[in-house]
């Protein structure tokens, strides 16, 4: 059985400008650089409208003049291709010590996957993996996104599920690079469902999935621009 070991929790209740976000990660990251054993961190938020390009994306998959994008876009350090971040899209950015989790990105990648199968199960919704890609999906529609980063082995980015959010905003991209497969959320099988009312629930399927115990942050955990 694995242990349970101590994570500070950052959440957010107001849609964060991704650059932001991203420099907290970075802050994460670095102290996790220079303390292997120190303690791993969860941001759990909304973004404001925006688009993200993995660092191998390809510019075909958008839908628009880079130069003069509907929202913000941004060329990141993780993998995959290009989604959108909105509100009522639930983000959770995990910075971990991978070596404690396996040491495997791929092991990682399905981990992600497994807490939000395991949060829909919890829904009454049957989501599972499609074979050779990367996510969530419900009925042949994806739900969630996937991609990650890692600089030795400390982890960045994450996952975004889409609960109730307007999914108008993916039509401008091939989303992730999959012409033939919708995005979906899921509001649309659950339409009581808000991403402010499921964010404690998927905080949970992440701690139960990695064996960790959630904490606030402390004044010494601090994160410049918090």
């Amino acid at each position: 059985m694995r242990s349970t070991a101590d994570a500070i929790l950052f959440e957010v209740a107001r849609p964060v400008p991704f650059p932001r976000a991203w420099d907290w990660q970075r802050q994460l990251q670095e102290r996790l650089l220079h303390d292997p054993a120190g303690p791993e961190a969860l941001l759990a938020l909304q973004h404001e409208p925006c688009y993200t390009l993995g660092r191998g994306g390809d510019p075909a998959h958008l839908g628009f003049d880079p130069s003069d994008p509907p929202h913000p876009l941004h060329r990141i350090d993780r993998g995959g291709e290009v989604t959108h971040h909105l509100p009522g899209q639930l983000v959770l950015y995990p910075v971990l010590n991978l070596q404690r989790h396996g040491g495997d990105l791929h092991l990682y990648l399905r981990s992600l996957e497994q807490v939000v199968i395991d949060l829909l199960a919890d829904l009454g919704l049957e989501a599972g993996r499609l074979p050779g890609l990367t996510g969530v999906w419900l009925e042949g529609r994806k739900l969630a996104a996937i991609g990650v980063g890692a600089r030795r082995w400390i982890s960045q980015h994450g996952l975004a599920l889409n609960v109730d959010c307007d999914l108008e905003g993916f039509r401008a991209i091939t989303p992730c690079g999959i012409a033939d497969r919708p995005v979906g959320r899921l509001a649309d099988w659950r339409p009581e469902l808000t991403a402010a009312a499921l964010q404690p629930r998927l905080v949970a399927a992440f701690a139960r999935h990695f064996g960790m115990n959630l904490r606030p942050p402390s004044p010494q955990d601090s994160l410049q621009g918090w």
